[in-house]
Order: C-alpha cells, then sequence, then structure tokens
C-alpha cells in the first residue's frame, strides 16, 4: 500500500478546508474511518472474512503505521466479526490519522482556546493537492469520465454509506443524483455490502465490512438499519 489511505482521504473529504472542523457527525466519521481501515486491509490481501471473523492471511506490514498497528491488532487478538472490529477500531483513530497528515504537511494543527480553559483543535489545510486528487478521481467516477478502479470505488462505497454526498460539493438538487451512482459503483465494485458470488476473498469481505458500518452508523444516528 503506497500514497494516501483510505481512511485519510475519507477524513479530508468530512473536513472544511478552511475553518479545519469536521462537517459531518464525528461517531460517523469515527466509524468510517475504521471501516475505511479495514477495507484497505482487505483490498491489500491482508485480511479477509473466514468462519464468520475477520482473519490475517498475509501478516507483511503494508508501511502505513496506523494500518499496520490494526493488522497486527486482528492478528494478535480472539477472532471478531466485522461488525466488532469496526466498533473496536473507531476510538482514537481520528486523532492517529490526523497526526499523520499534520505530520504529512496535508494539514496544520490549530489549538485554540473557547471560555478561557476548553482546547479546540482545528485542522485546515495546507496542501490540497492531496485532498484535490481524490475529488477528481471521484468526480470522474460520478459523471463517467472512467471507469473507477478498485480503490476509487471502495471510497465511493464509504461515501455513500456515510451519506457524505453534500461533502463532493454537488449542488442540493444532485444530491439523489450522486447517491444514485454511487450505490451504482459500490454495486458495480461487488462492495454493496452483500456477499459476492466472486470467487476471491476480497469481495466478500469488503461488503461484510460495509454492511456492518452501514448498522452500525445507522444505529449512532438513531435510525431504523
Amino acid at each position: 500500500m503506497t500514497g494516501v489511505a483510505l481512511a485519510e482521504e475519507l477524513l479530508l473529504l468530512a473536513y472544511d478546508d478552511t475553518t479545519g472542523k469536521a462537517t459531518m457527525p464525528r461517531i460517523s466519521l469515527d466509524l468510517g474511518m475504521a471501516a475505511a481501515v479495514l477495507v484497505e486491509l482487505a483490498l491489500a490481501g491482508r485480511i479477509a472474512y473466514a468462519d464468520g471473523s475477520l482473519t490475517v492471511i498475509d501478516p507483511t506490514p503494508t508501511g502505513e503505521p496506523f494500518s499496520d498497528d490494526v493488522l497486527s491488532r486482528i492478528a494478535a487478538d480472539t477472532p471478531h466479526t466485522p461488525a466488532s472490529w469496526v466498533q473496536r477500531l473507531r476510538h482514537g483513530l481520528r486523532d492517529r490519522i490526523l497526526a499523520d497528515l499534520c505530520r504529512q504537511g496535508v494539514v496544520r494543527d490549530v489549538d485554540e482556546t473557547e471560555l478561557g480553559f476548553i482546547h479546540v483543535h482545528r485542522y485546515p489545510v495546507v496542501d490540497s493537492s492531496v485532498e484535490a486528487e481524490t475529488r477528481q478521481r471521484l468526480a470522474d467516477a460520478l459523471t463517467g469520465a472512467a471507469a473507477p478502479d478498485e480503490r476509487t470505488a471502495a471510497l465511493a462505497t464509504l461515501v455513500v454509506v456515510l451519506r457524505m454526498e453534500s461533502a463532493l460539493g454537488v449542488g442540493a438538487e444532485e444530491v439523489a443524483t450522486a447517491r444514485r451512482r454511487l450505490e451504482e459503483i459500490a454495486t458495480g465494485a461487488g462492495f454493496s455490502g452483500q456477499v459476492s458470488t466472486d470467487d476471491s476473498v476480497v469481495r466478500p469481505s469488503v461488503g461484510l465490512v460495509v454492511a456492518a458500518l452501514a448498522v452500525a452508523v445507522d444505529a449512532a444516528l438513531g435510525k431504523r438499519a
């Protein structure tokens, strides 16, 4: 795995570039980033779904510190379902990813004080090129200008499950259309939350993580699955 991680792309889409604040419920974002790490590990052939749990099939490090920590944790822990791992991994993950983006010079940490004693951190964008590339890939996928690759399809799937269509810069009247297109991409890639008949372990593994994320987000927002 090289370049910017899926979880980092998701976070950049979810934060306002200027204010440096999240534009969506943070619990949904935390769940989404946890799922993104699991999805990327599945795409990289490191983990797979087997006998009701996620299991490590290749312990080779990916080169991304937080992904490798998750890989080691899954290998060392007792077996858990995709739903369990999405919940277990969400705590503290956003802070780690924000710290990594700060280290890369993509965002900066603005530490402010409110009411004289409450510390509030904002993360405005410093280097917009990373997010611009992510947005371009998604825009091309939405318009059909380019067939999405596997990672872009996975990101599109996470965006639609998290109801982040508005973060893509589409107008209010275009949100429903964008959602339908994102759902088509997810289904076409086999990532829609349904167990694929594909012989590989990747799509069923990703689909089950996505399904677990959808249920967790619905529960967190007080909606029916």
